[in-house]
């Protein structure tokens, strides 16, 4: 059974100081606040005072030290206070009539269904800002991710500020909504100093980071719905994935670079398909020795999956001399920012007419991996997705690579006439 709170409200007077008069007030007794332990007395002043109060000098309210009494007022048989004057009086109906409003709706509190109430909490929520919320749930969700996923996420909050303002209730938030906005990043413009519009692909990543956030706020109960599940993503644009071939890794293993760490860097990550952040933080410390083979031991800083990774004898090598356990194994990489000339100056000092970025050599990788035979579950994992359908990109480019192979053979039939 459902415990009432009992809440009593009263019309009560409290006297100025300087001058004979008794503002008025509402009591309401008790009161049962979220995060107090105890029950709260509530006052709530009415601006209104009066003068001639009809005092009942058989019921006394306080005894001073002096004795000095002091009474409680007169009220009537409807409990209103009793006073001399007609405005005085047209006060204290007015009161009551503040103090019956209050009664009922402490009563019709205690009378809320647990349904009722969870109506009420929804409808507050409903009005909260998804802006806000969206921005709360990056650096929730985020805070010890890569750079890579907190840019995506705050320039998916950027955009959809630019989409929908600064204020935007949950309320407005269905289907309609998330088709407007899909339609919005197909055309959305480039972030920081770059123009033109983002990809069809970015826009891919940029949505499905909302659909992760309205899956969150439906858990977090802001949606009564999971609009996630009903709204489609949009169609992911195949792009080409270059790489490079043996011949054309060997020949980038012969051209001098002018970063030497940039090119030892490159060509391990061709050799193990390590991302370049992984590569950049990657320390002496997570290479260890397991007999005759080398492996790594270390934290993804894209997915923050653990890794244990065997590398060639080559990929070791390219590490250089082992160093203290903290330092990085290929200090003063620079950042991706930086990479791009002077990557590009090698590339085309190799003879080599591909556009070549950093990327690639992970993408050589895993081509490479899948065209001599390594079945894709295997390659999946040495690449460290979390899904295998991540892979099969590559696979694509290897059925390629055999059709073309299976068309190389051309036999002229038509010549095979009999003599």
């Amino acid at each position: 059974m459902k415990q009432l709170s009992n809440t009593k409200v009263t019309v009560r007077l409290r006297k100025a100081e300087d001058r004979k008069e008794w503002y008025v007030y509402i009591e309401s007794y008790p009161v049962y606040v979220p995060g107090k332990q105890t029950p709260q007395r509530v006052r709530e002043y009415l601006n209104r005072c009066i003068t001639t109060v009809e005092w009942d000098k058989k019921r006394t309210a306080r005894t001073d030290a002096d004795g000095t009494k002091t009474y409680k007022p007169k009220r009537d048989d409807n409990g209103i206070i009793v006073c001399r004057s007609e405005k005085d009086q047209e006060t204290m109906l007015y009161a009551d009539g503040i103090r019956k409003l209050r009664q009922r709706e402490y009563d019709n509190a205690d009378l809320y269904s647990d349904t009722e109430s969870a109506q009420v909490e929804q409808k507050e929520r409903a009005q909260q800002n998804f802006i806000e919320y969206f921005n709360a749930t990056a650096k929730k969700r985020h805070a010890q991710s890569s750079d890579s996923i907190r840019v995506n996420w705050k320039r998916t909050y950027e955009l959809i500020k630019l989409f929908a303002g600064d204020t935007l209730p949950f309320a407005k938030i269905d289907n309609r909504f998330a088709e407007d906005f899909k339609l919005y990043l197909l055309s959305a413009p480039c972030g920081g100093n770059k123009s033109g519009t983002i990809s069809r692909n970015t826009a891919v990543t940029y949505f499905s980071i909302f659909k992760a956030a309205l899956k969150q706020a439906f858990v977090d109960g802001y949606l009564t719905t999971d609009l996630s599940a009903k709204i489609k993503g949009i169609p992911e644009q195949e792009s080409r994935r270059e790489y490079l071939t043996v011949e054309e890794l060997n020949i980038l293993a012969g051209t001098p670079c002018e970063r030497d760490v940039l090119k030892r860097a490159a060509l391990f990550s061709a050799l193990t398909g390590l991302r370049h952040c992984d590569i950049q933080k990657l320390r002496w410390k997570e290479i260890s020795m397991n007999g005759d083979q080398a492996q790594l031991h270390f934290t993804q800083q894209k997915t923050k999956g653990v890794e244990y990774m065997p590398i060639s004898q080559q990929a070791l090598d390219l590490c250089g001399e082992p160093r203290e356990s903290e330092q990085f194994v290929f200090e003063d990489l620079p950042d991706p920012a930086w990479i791009s000339k002077p990557l590009k100056r090698w590339i085309e000092a190799a003879g080599i007419t591909k556009r070549i970025t950093f990327h690639c050599f992970r993408h050589t990788y895993a081509t490479l991996q899948l065209s001599s035979g390594t079945d894709i579950y295997t390659v999946s994992k040495m690449l460290g997705h979390t899904n295998v359908k991540t892979t099969q990109i590559y696979a694509k480019v290897v059925d390629e690579k055999k059709s073309k192979a299976a068309q190389a053979i051309q036999l002229n039939t038509l010549n095979n006439t009999e003599e």
